[in-house]
């Protein structure tokens, strides 16, 4: 479609859309009881009515707006799609829906080289991703999901906010945790430590992917029940590799339902 008529798609898209919402905002103005009679008597009044109105419709839509989002993400769109869509930059999408929970069915991968069971070929996981840089967060859940590794990413900002949702009964036990060191209130190093205290918890395979290239770090990881450390490579090469090299650990280490 060239631009001058997808311009013109788009004009015609906004005034019937604000057609729309004049019929909308004109029949709940009359309804008084749908504005919980919050306007004043006098001149302003009608004014008033229509501005109420339009508060309700906004409302509406941003709800509307929010659950969309979530339905795109939970189909397995992106958040350069999910801003693509909304006419932003996928920052911009990003800043406007903090914390979807992004989907993927699961996906044949190729054998890499080296044997692999059926199960394990087919296999996608669920992943809880603990990082408070949102930029990084960004890269790594597209990574994973663009590449069909996982079938879905959830994301804590925190050690405290990821045992909140591990220790919450209603949350699906994720299949493998990633892990920055470096966070506020509580880091990497004191949640690696909680985790290898914890019966319940201890068996979750942990990857560590920081920035982080201490020796300390590295084996203070290993000590603390991390199964894998990665450290964060500078470019988008560097770091397709190193998710690739989570899903490799992640295929090599997986005990299937039947093959335990």
């Amino acid at each position: 479609m060239a631009i001058e008529e997808r311009d013109r798609t788009r004009e015609d898209s906004l005034l019937r859309a604000r057609e729309a919402l004049e019929g909308l905002a004109d029949e709940l103005a009359r309804e008084a009881d749908h504005l919980g009679g919050q306007v004043p008597a006098g001149a302003s009044a009608p004014a008033l009515e229509r501005l109420a109105a339009l508060a309700v419709l906004h409302e509406a839509l941003q709800l509307q707006v929010l659950q969309a989002a979530r339905d795109a993400a939970a189909l397995g769109a992106n958040y350069a799609q999910l801003g693509a869509a909304w006419n932003i930059t996928r920052q911009g999408a990003r800043k406007r829906w903090p914390g979807l929970v992004f989907s993927r069915a699961p996906v044949h991968h190729p054998t890499r080289g080296r044997p692999m069971s059926a199960n394990a070929a087919t296999r996608s996981y669920t992943v809880l991703l603990v990082e408070d840089d949102d930029a990084d967060a960004l890269l790594i859940e597209e990574a994973l999901l663009e590449r069909g590794m996982a079938r879905a990413v959830h994301r804590a900002t925190d050690g405290i906010t990821a045992l909140a949702h591990l220790r919450d009964p209603s949350n699906p036990r994720p299949d493998l945790l990633v892990l920055d060191l470096n966070m506020p209130r509580m880091n990497g190093r004191e949640l690696l430590a909680v985790l290898k205290s914890d019966p319940l918890l201890v068996s979750v395979p942990v990857v560590v992917l920081t920035t982080s290239s201490a020796p300390d770090d590295i084996s203070g990881a290993y000590r603390e029940h991390a199964n894998a450390y990665v450290t964060k490579p500078v470019n988008l090469d560097d770091f397709n590799r190193a998710v690739q090299g989570i899903d490799d650990f992640f295929l090599d280490t997986v005990v299937h339902p039947g093959n335990a």
